[in-house]
């Protein structure tokens, strides 16, 4: 006799569903053939909220760029042009939330995650990935925490004044130039000051250790994976993954399968035994109270085992299968981010 097992509830540490929703025109509370994330899908599968990133489009990025591995901004990226962007897509992001008619909430505590879990409002945390919007001087960064921003990658996978982003590459290091510039330390500090969790999983190796030198608080890569089982450059070293273990920090499953696959192609015939096989090697190195999950939902290929949203309980049941109870899949599916951003916003 097979037995039921309650719902797990998931709250994902990555997705880039406002861009989505910008660049095909869906609408949030439609079910879509589109993208991965909208409201119907997340009730089918079980997610409760996520980390909402708010990403910058070079207006003038080249095609292939992504491809080639390494991106340079174009000077079409200026600060002003960030920033607009930026405020464009946190008012998407509050325009879904004042369209819900309760659903739906910007949650920027940990309480109020807590609550939005036990009675099932959608939470949804407001995050930037890539610092361009950011001044030097960092008034922009004090207005966006004000509007409801709590967690910031101060790259993505290009250069800005901040700091380098990591290259995309394949059988590579992480370790790729230079890390932090001093504005970059000083927005480590200032997010720390202000409670903005800070996210490394963009950054180049030397970024992230100039990072774990400054902060005060857990180092959390929302969205990498095992770089000795796929050796992406976009994936975590046995060192790193010992910092955070020893930072209290988090590392969240990226489904993206050129990160998941040990031979970093991009087929989508990624079973879920290899997304198990990350899960276990995360567990294994930083413990059954730092590993969660980071999709990348709406922003990369995911295996067709998953699909979309609604895909997340295979997921859940295939870390069953491995031994995982359900004390430890509720800190995988959301435990694990409210002990990490407790810790960041409110202590």
């Amino acid at each position: 006799m097979t037995t039921a097992h309650p719902p797990i509830p998931v709250f994902d540490g990555h997705n880039d569903t406002v861009l989505s929703l910008r660049s095909t025109g869906r609408d949030f509370f439609t079910r879509s053939e589109e993208g991965h994330i909208d409201f119907p899908r997340a009730r089918e599968g079980g997610l409760a909220g996520g980390i909402f990133a708010v990403f910058v489009s070079d207006p003038g990025e080249r095609p292939g760029d992504t491809e080639r591995g390494v991106i340079t901004a174009s000077p079409e990226l200026t600060q002003a042009f960030a920033e607009h962007y930026a405020i464009e897509e946190l008012a998407r992001l509050r325009r879904i939330v004042a369209a819900s008619d309760g659903a739906a909430r910007i949650v920027t505590t940990a309480a109020e995650l807590r609550q939005c879990l036990a009675d099932g409002t959608f939470a949804i945390e407001l995050h930037i990935e890539g610092a361009e919007p950011i001044d030097a001087d960092l008034d922009a960064l004090e207005v966006f925490h004000a509007a409801g921003l709590r967690s910031i990658g101060p790259v993505w996978s290009r250069s800005n004044i901040f700091g380098h982003g990591v290259p995309f590459a394949f059988g590579e290091s992480p370790d790729t130039g230079p890390g932090l510039t001093d504005a970059g330390k000083d927005l480590v500090r200032a997010c720390n000051r202000l409670g903005i969790m800070l996210d490394v999983s963009h950054l180049n190796e030397q970024g992230f250790w100039d990072l774990a030198a400054i902060t005060d608080d857990p180092i959390v890569a929302s969205h990498s994976n095992v770089h000795a089982i796929s050796p992406s450059t976009r994936n975590l070293t046995a060192k790193q993954l010992d910092a955070i273990r020893d930072s209290n920090g988090l590392v969240g499953l990226n489904f993206h399968v050129g990160f998941l696959r040990p031979d970093g192609g991009r087929g989508s015939d990624v079973p879920l035994s290899v997304m198990a096989d990350h899960v276990d090697a995360m567990v294994e190195a930083v413990g059954i109270d730092r590993v969660g999950l980071g999709s990348d939902f709406d922003g990369a290929t995911m295996p067709d085992d998953i699909g979309d949203a609604a895909g997340l309980p295979r997921l859940i049941d295939a870390l069953r299968d491995r031994g995982y109870d359900d004390a430890a899949l509720a800190k995988i599916a959301h435990g694990n981010w409210v002990r990490v951003l407790e810790a960041t916003w409110d202590a």
